[in-house]
């Protein structure tokens, strides 16, 4: 019975060879601190439009790589030029 303990303990070492830590690596930085903009306007509608989904959500941090700040300003300016009519709050069909 020893033999076949050692033998898998080996195998699932070999699964877990070439992985590293769950969400290794560098967040990309952010787009409006690098271009150093304090606010991000509403009226810029390539800004908005690639921070949206094609659905017209909006998407995450995580996706667009804006900081906190940045990032509620973005949803904020969003959400402000849907209220005036200049991004749809769904897409098309």
């Amino acid at each position: 019975m020893a033999k076949q303990r050692g033998r898998q303990q080996s195998t699932s070492r070999r699964r877990d060879r070439g992985k590293g830590p769950a969400g290794g690596g560098r967040r990309k930085p952010c787009q409006f601190c690098r271009d150093k903009v304090d606010v991000v306007d509403y009226k810029d509608f390539p800004t908005l439009r690639r921070a949206m989904s094609e659905k017209g959500k909006i998407r995450s941090a995580r996706i667009t790589g804006a900081c906190r700040r940045h990032q509620r300003q973005l949803a904020r300016a969003i959400k402000r030029a849907r209220e005036l009519g200049l991004l749809p709050y769904v897409a098309d069909r």
